[in-house]
């Protein structure tokens, strides 16, 4: 037993990847999670205390230190994001959720069952949460995600004593950072070593699929995006979607640039870049040839279109419309990952059946 007035001592959980929040474990069976990147340009952290539900009655805190304090392992949760489905779903606490903003984007046939048995509730749109049934439902946690500091719903929910945590996964730069807020999650529920080795498998595996990448002979050329009006919207070079080509052995025509989010062009630039591309990827919505040839005239003046090498996520949908890859390829970058390898290097996982992108038909 420690004297009084000794400090507790501090220990940092393990963060390789993710930049955008840390967490630390002290004496006292605190975990303290600080979010650093709630949101792009976020002027502000978050700091959120985790208690151990029996030992509430012997841990004092300044509440006023913290934006929530929450009791742990929480026995029922509302998420706002599908990011945040898959790893729920790893750590086998699923079950927990009861609430979710337009379900029907919920891929996960796990999700879909509950959601089909009402042991998931519909709660309106992430734009317009339906603050009154979030809390009439009393979660123990609200998991918010904001792409500001605009958040009305969420204060109206703090109001009622609903702690709210924000999660800032879409914000991280590479793809094993986004896989890593597994971690994030598992305070919650006391599942720390599960996400730990679940991420540490995640991790080899990526690390592996990558090395086979790197014995290609050759790196071809890829280009990737649509046109939204006039406008090409593409990866920067500084992205998680550059990051997974050019991990794959594939020479990402705009890795020069350094945005971490999208590029805006002309078509005109594109095909300037990208007319010869031996492979070009994510091509927005489209998933046949007929609809992308219909969709502009322009498609068809590069050589991926008339040579046939287009592949897209998607196809690859759940029951109810939404697209897999949004829910779980921030969760699983290893598969990801050997989804482009097959694509560019054929010969490297002959026996690969793709999970997400799906040539063009």
């Amino acid at each position: 037993m420690k004297p009084p007035g000794t400090v507790p001592s501090v220990s940092k959980v393990s963060v390789k990847y993710a930049k955008g929040f840390t967490i630390e474990k002290t004496g006292s069976d605190i975990t303290i999670i600080k979010i650093t990147s709630p949101w792009p340009n976020a002027e502000s952290a978050f700091t959120y205390a985790l208690i151990p539900k029996k030992k509430l009655a012997t841990i004092t805190l300044d509440k006023n230190a913290y934006d929530a304090v929450i009791a742990t392992p929480i026995e029922n949760l509302v998420v706002t994001s599908t990011t945040h489905i898959p790893a729920l779903e790893a750590l086998g606490v699923l079950d927990k959720l009861i609430g979710f903003p337009e379900t029907k984007y919920i891929s996960s046939k796990a999700s879909r069952k509950l959601i089909e048995e009402n042991k998931i509730m519909e709660l309106g749109s992430n734009e317009t949460l339906n603050t009154e049934m979030v809390i009439a439902l009393r979660p123990e946690l609200v998991v918010g995600f904001s792409i500001s500091a605009q958040n009305k719903a969420y204060n109206s929910i703090q109001r009622a004593n609903i702690p709210v945590a924000y999660n800032g996964d879409w914000t991280e730069e590479s793809p094993l950072g986004k896989a890593e807020w597994i971690k994030f999650f598992a305070p919650f529920f006391n599942k720390e070593c599960l996400a730990d080795d679940i991420f540490s498998k995640i991790e080899t595996q990526y690390i592996k699929a990558k090395e086979i990448a790197q014995t290609a002979k050759n790196s071809p050329t890829v280009m990737s995006g649509a046109m939204f009006k006039d406008v090409w919207y593409l990866p920067g070079g500084e992205s998680w979607a550059a990051q997974f080509i050019l991990d794959a052995n594939g020479d990402y025509l705009w890795k020069e640039t350094e945005e971490t989010g999208s590029l805006s062009l002309s078509w005109e630039n594109v095909l300037l870049k990208g007319k010869n591309a031996e492979f070009w990827i994510a091509p927005a919505q489209y998933i046949s040839y007929k609809d992308l040839g219909q969709a502009s005239e322009y498609y068809k003046e590069f050589s991926a279109f008339n040579n046939r090498k287009v592949y897209t996520f998607s196809k690859t949908k759940g029951e109810t419309g939404g697209l897999l890859y949004y829910e779980l390829a921030p969760q699983r970058p290893d598969l990801v990952l050997q989804d482009l390898i097959h694509i560019f290097h054929p010969e490297l996982l002959p026996n690969y059946e793709p999970i997400f992108f799906k040539p063009l038909e």
